[in-house]
């Protein structure tokens, strides 16, 4: 089973953009892996087509897009020229054909109890150093809020260079939480300059420090 600060396994696999060696895709990039049910499907079609409108989106937060399903690379190849038209875009980010299963067993995007053949539709955020940072699985009826995942890869890279939390809802520029080991008064006046506002001793809000 695949948990968060695990190393997201490597694999290559055939994709619709020729054989993706997946740790040399990835580069010194974060990336986003998700599984699709199958081609041709209704939500699926929405999900792809508005994450290739993202692509400003990601590349600004240094973000790479790859999507799966065990469909083959020609089932690909058509579907996404449905996306395109139907969606209004140009899918700009490869789809693993992962006939054999092998990169969704790797995963776990297989849940039998849902389904014995098809993936799920989960979503991984893998970090440059290469570790899994959220996993999210939502059931194949329900597509995904593409927006929560921009705001958690939001959330982490500000919360990895600095001492601090995102609180509930949280959206880039409003105020975020000093973590409750930061103890020492001068390294808080250091790292956070505008002050904080202590609602409980463990509840210290400050606002959101410069990227």
């Amino acid at each position: 089973t695949l948990r968060l600060g695990d190393t997201a396994p490597d694999f290559q696999q055939e994709s619709s953009e020729g054989i993706i060696h997946f740790y040399d895709f990835l580069g010194d990039s974060w990336g986003i892996l998700f599984s699709h049910p199958a081609d041709y499907t209704p939500v699926c079609t929405t999900e792809l087509g508005y994450t290739a409108k993202l692509k400003n989106e990601f590349t600004k937060r240094n973000v790479k897009a790859i999507a799966l399903s065990v469909d083959d690379v020609e089932s690909h190849k058509g579907w996404i020229n449905d996306i395109n038209e139907t969606q209004n875009t140009t899918v700009n980010f490869p789809i693993i054909a992962d006939k054999d299963r092998k990169v969704s067993e790797l995963y776990g995007f297989i849940h039998p109890n849902a389904s014995e053949t098809l993936t799920v539709r989960s979503l991984v955020i893998i970090d440059p150093n290469k570790k899994v940072r959220l996993i999210i699985t939502y059931p194949a009826s329900t597509g995904r809020n593409f927006n929560e995942v921009l705001r958690v890869v939001d959330s982490l890279q500000l919360t990895d260079k600095h001492k601090v939390a995102t609180p509930a809802n949280w959206q880039q520029g409003e105020d975020v939480v000093i973590v409750p080991s930061l103890k020492d008064e001068e390294e808080i006046k250091q790292r956070f300059p505008k002050g904080y506002t202590a609602v409980k001793p463990y509840l210290r809000l400050t606002p959101q420090p410069e990227q």
